[in-house]
């Protein structure tokens, strides 16, 4: 699966619940699922019904190989029918994206940030007992819940089965589908809930913090004692313990930050600011970069540099923490959602250095052009489909010296003018 990159780079819209992490392999390219029930929106004809219900024949006895009684599998697909909004929604691609400014606008916003805080202390108890067991900070466990939900507020409205079942038949992850489908029937055959309670968003994830049905099984946490684990239940208990198993079990480091704003050194060599390069922090420090304040940053293991805007935004060195995050969902600009309104809900700041925020960002059809050009300009680029990964990127840096810019690799609308 294609990594998921930030900025006017790529950027899913993930506000308002995810269907994009914990136990997808990192199957990232699904988008936001959450913010709307998901109807059939008119009658499936004949035909493709007809077809719909072969499949299901047929995923029948896959299921009942994979351990499912007939009897659960016969109840949970009683009701079960194609869904043609979640064929629509697993079928669009947009075209505008927003720049990772306005992402964090909506992620942490001020009324996100102060329920969160309220939040804190309405269940401060729980969550102190949470914290002392998975050693992962409350405000982190807050944030993805804030992120995914809305704090619970909207926990998704499709039928998990149903959904699931879709995207099988569908047949564009039948794969994937198929494995969540069948780890569905197994959370209902082990009784830790009912089909009519099993909702979520349109592609598969469940409960306040949006797990899919596979980290369900691997992950999920009884933290009441009831002896169930209720992730869907209004008590969010279970659904925030479940989440700091997951995150400890990816080594959550109690304490320590996902990042910290920084201030690079003039003539930083921007090649050196990419998530994989990481390095002792004795390093960045020999580097001459130091925190926004121009304090000595702070060791907590290696670190890598990332420039979300490019050279005229705001720096962050980034530590274990944030790739835990991006566990939970793989995509920079989520993990720096999530980082950044845990920090705000403990108290922490606004970030110091202002977002290039007279930079639009560019549409799909403009990256799709901007490979294209900077490809016959002798800037190969392998391939123009609108995503800028790291061989764009580095097309992108190239082109940049060529003209003696500042070879940050951030591709934005008055480059793609100077290719024209």
């Amino acid at each position: 699966m294609k990594p998921i990159y930030i900025g006017a780079f790529l950027l899913t819209g993930l506000i308002g619940g995810c269907a994009s992490h914990n136990g997808s392999n990192n199957q990232a390219e699904f988008p936001s699922s959450t913010s709307r029930p998901t109807p059939s929106l008119s009658p499936v004809p004949p035909a493709t019904a007809a077809a719909f219900a072969q499949w299901r024949n047929g995923f029948r006895a896959k299921a009942m190989a994979a351990g499912i009684n007939p009897q659960v599998f016969d109840q949970a697909f009683a009701n079960v029918r194609l869904n043609q909004e979640v064929m629509r929604l697993d079928g669009r691609q947009a075209e505008f994206t927003k720049p990772i400014w306005e992402y964090l606008d909506s992620a942490v916003s001020q009324s996100r940030v102060t329920t969160g805080r309220q939040k804190l202390r309405e269940l401060g108890t729980t969550l102190a007992a949470i914290e002392q067991r998975y050693r992962v900070d409350a405000e982190v466990l807050l944030a993805i819940w804030g992120m995914e939900t809305n704090y619970g507020s909207y926990r998704g409205n499709t039928s998990t089965i149903e959904g699931l079942a879709t995207l099988a038949y569908e047949g564009r992850r039948r794969a994937f589908a198929e494995e969540q489908l069948i780890a569905a029937l197994k959370i209902l055959q082990s009784g830790d809930t009912r089909v009519e309670r099993m909702r979520g968003s349109w592609a598969g994830a469940m409960g306040h913090t949006q797990f899919m049905p596979t980290s369900y099984l691997q992950y999920a946490q009884d933290f009441t004692g009831d002896g169930r684990r209720d992730i869907w239940s209004d008590d969010p208990t279970d659904a925030l313990a479940s989440t700091a198993y997951y995150l400890a079990r990816f080594g959550w480091q109690q304490g320590a930050p996902w990042g910290i704003e920084v201030r690079l050194p003039v003539g930083f060599d921007y090649s050196d600011a990419d998530q994989n390069n990481l390095k002792p922090v004795a390093y960045w420090r020999s580097q001459g970069i130091t925190t926004i304040d121009g304090r000595a940053l702070p060791d907590h293991g290696e670190a890598a540099i990332l420039v979300p805007a490019g050279a005229q935004g705001p720096a962050f060195a980034i530590f274990q923490n944030f790739k835990v995050i991006r566990r939970y969902n793989n995509a920079t600009s989520y993990a720096m959602g999530v980082g950044h309104l845990a920090d705000r809900i403990a108290g922490g700041r606004e970030f110091l250095h202002p977002w290039p925020r007279n930079e639009r960002a560019l549409s799909r059809s403009e990256k799709i052009e901007l490979q294209r050009r900077l490809t016959e300009r002798g800037f190969d680029t392998q391939g123009a489909d609108g995503v800028i990964g790291p061989n764009s990127i580095g097309a992108i840096r190239r082109f940049q010296r060529s003209l003696g810019l500042t070879a940050d690799g951030y591709p934005t609308e008055s480059l793609l003018q100077r290719l024209r």
